[in-house]
């Protein structure tokens, strides 16, 4: 009768443990239908959320190049090649250095140290957070125009018509033509530069730099971080007449008597400058002048040729390229040449042997203070200390 009675409370408890189970396993299946129904929804809200953001930037990228051709189609309005695409760029800021004209301005940079300019950014166009970071570099890249170029009127020329040279004359080889890409000449198709300059600080929204190779007003189109570990290609092959340092640099440079007072009385009177004391200019002018920033056709004249070289008769000393135009005729028996840097015209000789003398400095009547904000020597000091 016990035996009886336990095998019917295991076969209730079996039941009620089977009915429990079934129970469960029906509301388990229900809570994974629910959750199953919930997912197809949400993936299916995804799904739909996805496709209206491809649309949207499908549309954004339609608007875009439609916008891109309609630009592009009013600039071919306004232009004899009407084959040939056109972007629209401004600058975003211009340089305020210390070569105040072409002459004299490096042909390459960081040849010259103590050479200095203040990029100003328009605000407008580049806010100052843009900036943020930059200072954590050493070096920057410039692109910018070379917008002195005395055959800029080309660029709206048919290039039929343009007659842009595809060889120029390299200073380094004394005068043997190169292909223009195979030089760093500003006499391209497109007068667009690219340089390196070492950052010193950026304040607000102007930046710094020194070892440039950048002429006063110099209009620039944007700024990139050097990066050593890309920018800086080990095993890099280049001619041998691009390594030759001695082609352009002097025998010796050397100051007149009077030349340091004359300079003393020179800089007191100067505005904004960008050099702290004359000495300190003066180093600037030794360090232009240990490369011969003659153009060619300078450099080959005979130095008994009855000439007087003067500002207006410079050549553009950042070029590759001999384009230069003489002064006028003077009743003199040596060549003086002038140097305008930081406002202040420097007249010096050179000697067949490459010495060269600086004579005298004077303000420059030629050069005016192109913007009131202009960079001096006080936006440096707490920035180079």
């Amino acid at each position: 009768m016990e035996k009886s009675m336990s095998s019917v409370l295991a076969l209730a408890l079996a039941a009620v443990f089977s009915a429990s189970s079934a129970i469960s396993f029906y509301i388990w299946k229900k809570k994974l239908t629910e959750y199953d129904s919930k997912m197809k929804e949400l993936q299916k809200s995804l799904n739909s959320a996805l496709e209206k953001c491809a649309a949207e930037r499908q549309g954004r990228i339609r608007a875009q190049q439609a916008l891109r051709k309609a630009v592009v189609a009013q600039a071919q309005t306004k232009s004899e090649n009407s084959d040939v695409a056109s972007y629209p760029m401004a600058p975003i800021g211009f340089v305020h250095s210390c070569f105040s004209t072409r002459n004299g301005t490096p042909r390459q940079p960081l040849l010259v140290p103590l050479a200095r300019a203040c990029l100003i950014f328009d605000s407008t166009r580049v806010p100052p957070a843009s900036l943020e970071g930059l200072e954590e570099y050493s070096h920057c890249w410039i692109i910018y125009v070379f917008h002195l170029n005395t055959d800029l009127e080309k660029l709206w020329k048919d290039p039929s018509k343009s007659k842009f040279k595809a060889k120029v004359r390299v200073p380094r080889l004394k005068g043997g033509r190169r292909g223009v890409f195979a030089t760093r000449s500003p006499h391209r198709p497109c007068p667009i530069g690219l340089t390196v300059a070492k950052v010193e600080a950026v304040q607000g929204n102007m930046l710094l730099l020194s070892g440039v190779d950048l002429v006063d007003g110099t209009p620039v189109l944007d700024v990139k971080p050097y990066l050593p570990y890309c920018d800086s290609i080990e095993g890099a092959v280049v001619p041998d007449w691009v390594t030759v340092d001695s082609a352009l640099s002097v025998a010796s440079v050397s100051f007149s008597d009077d030349f340091s007072s004359s300079l003393v009385d020179c800089w007191k009177s100067a505005e904004k400058s960008l050099y702290s004391s004359p000495e300190e200019l003066k180093s600037l002018v030794q360090q232009v002048l240990s490369w011969d920033i003659r153009s060619l056709s300078q450099r080959n004249r005979p130095h008994n040729n009855l000439l007087k070289i003067g500002t207006a008769g410079t050549s553009d000393n950042t070029s590759d390229m001999d384009d230069s135009q003489d002064g006028e005729p003077a009743d003199s028996k040596e060549l003086i040449y002038h140097l305008v840097l930081d406002g202040l015209d420097f007249s010096y000789e050179i000697d067949d042997n490459g010495n060269v003398i600086v004579k005298e400095v004077r303000r420059s009547s030629s050069i005016s203070l192109r913007n009131v904000k202009r960079c001096n020597y006080s936006t440096w000091k707490d920035n180079l200390e």
